[in-house]
């Protein structure tokens, strides 16, 4: 699984990515808001995991999480 923070701009928030080994896109969420997201996807347990990951990483960047 791949995670990729998208820089907002002006009004725009900025947004996080989850994508799976084939790239395909599996939740599109806001950085202050990913709760909902990542339980639908049954991945609330790792919520503190996955956003540390993107609290560090630079926008426009692509990271492999180990899930």
């Amino acid at each position: 699984m791949y995670v990729i923070k998208v820089k907002g701009i002006a009004k725009i928030p900025d947004y996080v990515q989850l994508r799976d080994d084939k790239f395909t896109l599996l939740a599109y969420f806001r950085v202050d808001r990913p709760d909902k997201s990542l339980e639908k996807l049954g991945l609330g347990d790792k919520l503190p995991y996955i956003m540390d990951m993107v609290k560090d990483l630079p926008f426009g960047q692509i990271a492999k999480l180990d899930i």
